[in-house]
């Protein structure tokens, strides 16, 4: 795994689950980044409306090692 790796930070949403807004995210970046190695959760949220969640959200940071 040696190399220099570059870090980027996203938010995925989805009306189910916080692990499907993780996936949402992934791929999402997986559209345009590769390399992709490793994600770090960095926070979790929801949007409430009328006292039910709508919307899970989760704040991630996506590690992808760098093209030579």
């Amino acid at each position: 795994m040696s190399g220099v790796y570059k870090i980027t930070e996203l938010v995925g949403t989805s009306p189910v689950s916080f692990a499907e807004a993780a996936r949402a995210a992934v791929a999402e970046a997986a559209k345009t980044v590769r390399h992709m190695d490793w994600l770090e959760v960095v926070g979790e949220s929801a949007k409430i409306r009328e006292g039910k969640i709508e919307e899970f959200q989760v704040k991630v940071k996506i590690g992808f090692k760098l093209e030579r």
